[in-house]
């Protein structure tokens, strides 16, 4: 299943339906009408999602309905809360406008790295995969960022912002479908 994280302080909102969209920056999201998506906001998985629609356009071309769909009052508001996520926003910044649907709430609170890798701690999986996997030299890098950092975010952004997590959980993905392929690790839910 895909994901999409948001910040803490955006959870009420999404689960109030207040927020239904979500604005990124920078390379477009691997996602598409039609796509079921686990929501997590403050380290937890909230619920799931359908995605409705993704449309492409540059910041300068963001209106005040979509800021409305992402929860804010105006575009300015909007412009001014994806500066505090990204570290360079500009007028021809790509942005990605992803509206989605949430169709379910969970009852309970579920911790993010709970779904992620079945139940695995990233950790684990970063300190596995580099002791017993032949990885490519970029995986083995990235691997070693997160453990020095301790944690996703702090890797993203030495790697150059927010945006750039992906390249970290790909890594993580890869490694611990290996470590399942060889026996070495198994789901814990």
């Amino acid at each position: 299943m895909k994901h999409l994280e948001f910040d803490g302080r955006y959870m009420e909102a999404i689960l109030t339906g207040k927020k239904r969209a979500t604005v990124r920056l920078g390379r477009k999201p691997n996602l598409k009408p039609g796509d079921t998506v686990l929501i997590h906001s403050g380290g937890y998985a909230i619920g799931r999602a359908v995605i409705e629609s993704v449309e492409s356009k540059t910041v300068k071309e963001l209106t005040d309905e979509d800021a409305f769909l992402d929860g804010f009052h105006s575009r300015e508001e909007l412009i001014r809360a994806l500066k505090e996520h990204y570290k360079r926003v500009d007028d021809d910044s790509p942005a990605h406008v992803i509206v989605f649907r949430l169709v379910e709430k969970f009852q309970k609170s579920v911790t993010s790295s709970d779904y992620a890798y079945e139940g695995n701690l990233p950790v684990e999986i970063a300190e596995m995969a580099l002791k017993h996997l032949e990885l490519s030299k970029e995986d083995r890098k990235l691997l070693e960022l997160f453990l020095r950092t301790g944690s996703l975010r702090k890797a993203a952004y030495r790697l150059g912002g927010l945006n750039k997590r992906y390249l970290i959980r790909d890594a993580l993905r890869r490694a611990y479908e290996e470590l399942k392929k060889r026996g070495l690790m198994e789901s814990k839910l």
